[in-house]
């Protein structure tokens, strides 16, 4: 068969599931390539994460014998079957980012935030899902995309094999930082760690002393390197949201704005987005109030 791919959101990130499915269907002898609008396919797969808020997909196929959509950003649908889910990714698919293994160790959450798919999606437990070696063989680097791999029961030896690794490892989605222990703290030491992530979303949760206990216990000495997603928008009001960025920048970590529905979001907290996420500004201006474009609303 001839097979087409079709990363719907782009080519900036590799998409997991596609590099799973050409990986299957290069073993089967399938000519598998990015899709090509001028060329006849028998399959062709649309993948796609994000929703319309952040990703359109405009693109019309007409070209192949059957198409098949999946991903999130299409709302509930099948997994993929287990003997794809669970083969080693094409890395050769996106080649600028060859070096990087990328790859859940867990699935699940117990949190069942409203903002937040997975756990209606993968359940309200974290379950160990794979060893590294399922997605790692020697890579430079590891993303890890787990959504709660502190939650999972098995997270210690999870993170034993990181260590065992020696790759270079950055926690992508976000480790909760609720679930820190003197324990884990200790193992998470052991890690190469490109960089960690939290997020404090909840703008009713007073996270402090969970950052301020971690910070003690970490060997991460760069404020760069201990990152936290601040979630806006969502039910939050603006003082809500400076607090939170502001609390976190005293407490030495490098927070960063993620707005829920930016099309919705009122002009404050746009600025807002721009001041944090923009280091060099963020570095450079120390209170909100002093950022230009705020300075000229006033």
């Amino acid at each position: 068969m001839r097979v087409g791919l079709i990363d719907v959101d782009s080519h900036n990130f590799p998409n997991l599931c596609l590099m799973k499915l050409s990986e299957y269907h290069t073993r089967r002898g399938d000519r598998v390539e990015w899709w090509d609008p001028v060329k006849q396919y028998d399959l062709v797969y649309k993948s796609r994460v994000f929703t319309d808020t952040y990703s359109k997909d405009t693109i019309q196929v007409s070209n192949a014998d059957k198409v098949i959509r999946g991903g999130t950003g299409y709302g509930p649908g099948e997994n993929l079957p287990h003997e794809i889910e669970h083969i080693r990714p094409d890395y050769f698919l996106y080649p600028r980012f060859l070096g990087t293994a990328y790859g859940f160790l867990s699935r699940g959450c117990p949190r069942n935030c409203g903002f937040c798919i997975v756990s209606g999606k993968e359940g309200r437990r974290s379950v160990r899902v794979a060893d590294l070696s399922e997605f790692w063989n020697g890579e430079e680097e590891i993303k890890l995309m787990d959504p709660n791999l502190l939650a999972c029961p098995d997270h210690e030896r999870l993170i034993e094999q990181l260590i065992e690794s020696r790759a270079l490892v950055d926690f992508t989605q976000g480790l909760d930082i609720r679930l820190i222990s003197r324990d884990n703290v200790s193992l998470l030491n052991k890690v190469r760690t490109k960089a960690v992530h939290f997020a404090w979303d909840n703008p009713d949760e007073d996270l402090t002393e969970y950052f301020r206990r971690f910070r003690e216990l970490t060997s991460i000495k760069s404020d760069r390197n201990r990152r936290v997603y601040v979630l806006t928008n969502y039910g939050s009001t603006h003082e809500q949201d400076l607090y939170r960025v502001n609390t976190l920048r005293a407490l030495g970590y490098d927070p960063y704005v993620m707005i829920y529905e930016r099309p919705t979001a009122p002009r404050v907290t746009r600025h807002l987005q721009r001041w944090v996420n923009n280091k060099r500004i963020f570095h450079s201006v120390s209170d909100f109030k002093d950022y230009a474009p705020m300075k000229k609303e006033v």
